[in-house]
């Protein structure tokens, strides 16, 4: 992991199993939203979460490996580069060191006053941009 990787742990509930025996794939959707939201109220600071919400605009999953109801699952998330008000991250999710599933998301930052789309002060983006030298804001 980098200085700006963030890991969480994600909890496979006996709901998240479908008709095959293993987690049904848009759960991933919800763990990857979990991973990233818990990423940012970890590293932004307490007045940029309280002004700033975010709404998913893509995501483009490759699932690798079937994960059922007993793996221990570590979602790895990092923040790839800020452009605008847009902030592209990537998400790994393992079992051990095996991954097993990959996701490239396109988030967008809203004011949480007026809902419109909104740049992070640099400062900010350098908290958890992984190479804030390619951020504008």
């Amino acid at each position: 992991m980098t200085a700006h990787a963030h890991e969480y742990s994600v909890h496979v509930a006996d709901e998240d199993i479908d008709f095959m025996g293993h987690v049904n794939n848009a759960v991933y959707l919800k763990w990857v939203q979990a991973a990233v939201m818990d990423y940012w109220e970890r590293v932004a600071p307490p007045e940029a979460v309280a002004q700033h919400l975010w709404v998913a605009l893509k995501h483009e999953i490759t699932y690798r490996r079937p994960t059922f109801l007993e793996d221990g699952i570590v979602a790895e998330v990092i923040a790839e580069k800020a452009q605008g008000a847009r902030t592209f991250f990537s998400t790994l999710f393992k079992r051990g060191e095996e991954i097993v599933a990959e996701v490239s998301s396109v988030w967008c930052c809203l004011d949480a006053a007026t809902q419109r789309p909104a740049r992070l002060a640099k400062d900010v983006i350098a908290r958890f941009v992984a190479e804030p030298s390619t951020a504008r804001g």
